[in-house]
């Protein structure tokens, strides 16, 4: 900024640390036990943003002579399947209120609330026809926010480390032997710290019980911290756990292609391939060993782009047990004790 003042001409007193961001406050944070307590990263917080928007609900319950629930666990009630809802539809008033606190929602997650991601993506599927059950659990999301009102997301740049016997190498250009990575010709040099890029896939199979739709989920990490989260149900019935699974890798390898291609053009330099993990092993094989044959050709073009991409040297793929796979967040509705388990790897 002192820099910039130089060429521009600067409001007295207005060159300070960032305190807010669309919503989000801004604070220096460190972290106790790690190899430099003293250090400090950044975090954002959607405290306050929860806070108004809870407040803004509340006085909208009060009105028509209701409240908020006091004992909520998890985002949506235990058991609750907004595609299996078949209360009367709302009124256009009510509607266009339900598809506001949706909106609203949607932004928290933007701002970190990963904790109501897969939730907000479910209901979000009913705003063009949402029913009083959607609107009574769109309440108990704010009901959950009210109890659970603090989280950071910490923008750590510890680089992670990882056991390299874990993945697999191999010789892949019997098989794709013009595979590169995608790099931009125009792209500035860059400079500062290379960064390691790590993602985690997985996908609830047949998740929708109307459409028997899977969900995919995913997260992306920059060292540390979170950059991508994802959540969305697959366009297609997949009849297998390895279908869904593998178009969920596919999703992740392309999200991952155009963070590296993104990052490029910022200037910023990656250190080598992206940590993929998954919780398949069959599709964790077919990805990392060549001479694997797909069985089913239907997934073809998922094969192939994943294959395509681990021959190019832009990511490489892992196992992770299913317990560990922080992207479980984002396929289904988990119970409490296990939502925050896999939140403490990620939010403070």
């Amino acid at each position: 900024m002192n820099q910039l003042a130089q060429s521009y001409t600067l409001k007295h007193g207005s060159v300070q640390e960032p305190e807010t961001y669309l919503g989000a406050k801004i604070r220096k944070w460190y972290i106790q036990g790690s190899e430099d307590p003293n250090k400090v990263r950044w975090a954002i917080t959607s405290d306050d943003y929860v806070k108004r928007a809870v407040q803004g609900v509340e006085d909208e319950l009060l009105r028509i002579g209701q409240k908020l629930a006091t004992k909520v666990s998890t985002p949506l009630s235990g058991g609750y399947r907004p595609e299996l809802d078949q209360t009367p539809e709302l009124d256009p008033a009510r509607a266009t209120y339900f598809q506001g606190l949706i909106g609203i929602l949607r932004w928290a997650c933007e701002l970190g609330r990963l904790d109501i991601l897969v939730d907000v993506s479910m209901m979000s599927r009913f705003l063009a026809a949402p029913r009083e059950g959607h609107l009574d659990q769109v309440f108990h999301i704010f009901a959950y926010l009210k109890k659970y009102s603090k989280s950071a997301m910490v923008f750590d740049d510890t680089v992670p480390v990882f056991d390299q016997t874990r993945f697999a190498k191999a010789d892949w250009s019997e098989y794709y032997p013009d595979a590169a990575e995608a790099i931009p010709m125009d792209a500035p040099a860059p400079r500062g710290r290379a960064v390691t890029m790590t993602a985690f896939c997985d996908a609830d199979h047949a998740g929708d019980r109307v459409t028997r739709r899977s969900r995919t989920g995913i997260i992306i990490f920059l060292n540390r911290s979170p950059i991508i989260w994802f959540s969305k149900q697959q366009n297609t019935v997949e009849t297998s756990t390895f279908g869904s699974e593998y178009i969920a890798m596919r999703i992740c390898v392309e999200l991952v292609e155009g963070l590296r291609y993104k990052l490029r053009m910022m200037g910023i330099p990656i250190d080598g391939k992206a940590n993929v993990f998954c919780d398949n092993e069959s599709v964790v094989v077919n990805s990392t060993k060549p001479a694997s044959v797909l069985k089913k050709k239907h997934q073809a073009i998922c094969y192939h782009k994943v294959r395509e991409s681990q021959a190019a040297g832009t990511v490489r793929i892992a196992f992770e047990e299913g317990g560990n796979n922080l992207a479980d967040l984002f396929t289904k509705c988990l119970p409490g004790p296990r939502l925050r388990q896999l939140l403490g790897h990620v939010l403070w």
